[in-house]
């Protein structure tokens, strides 16, 4: 029997552009996972690629890590 597995895949930052919308995980939502959605009006992180996901500002001023794009 084959398993597949699936690893969610971090966007890293040449993906995300200003206005883009995307789901990010907030500080306080990490250990539930819990993902909230937005537009980017800033990125934050200044490398190219992060562990935890590249740190953006939303329009309606939410900081966290993007984890998808949508």
């Amino acid at each position: 029997m084959k398993f597949r597995i699936l690893l969610n895949v971090i966007p890293s930052r040449d993906k995300i552009s200003i206005g883009i919308i995307v789901q990010i995980v907030q500080k306080q939502d990490q250990r539930m996972g819990k993902l909230t959605e937005g537009r980017v009006k800033r990125i934050l992180t200044s490398s190219q690629v992060h562990p935890h996901g590249i740190k953006v500002e939303l329009d309606d001023g939410k900081i966290g890590r993007v984890q998808q794009l949508s």
